[in-house]
């Protein structure tokens, strides 16, 4: 028995998402956003809103959570 994947996110989806900024802006526009859309969340950078965000899984936004809460680093 096999399980359909959930479809991505439409455009339009992304555009009406609610976006969260990190509480750790300074409110200079100089962070990630985020924004839960179900089985998926985007990731955005708040400088060039133009570019498409980061579509990540539930689990690879997780797994990549659960390492920066570990303090690695998590920016190059």
């Amino acid at each position: 028995m096999s399980t359909i994947p959930p479809r991505r996110p439409r455009a339009e989806e992304l555009y009406n998402a609610h976006w969260r900024r990190s509480s750790y802006s300074g409110g200079a526009n100089d962070c990630v956003e985020i924004a839960d859309l179900g089985a998926y969340a985007a990731v955005r950078d708040s400088k060039d809103l133009g570019r498409s965000p980061v579509i990540l899984g539930r689990s690879a936004l997780d797994s990549l959570l659960g390492h920066c809460d570990d303090g690695e680093t998590c920016v190059g």
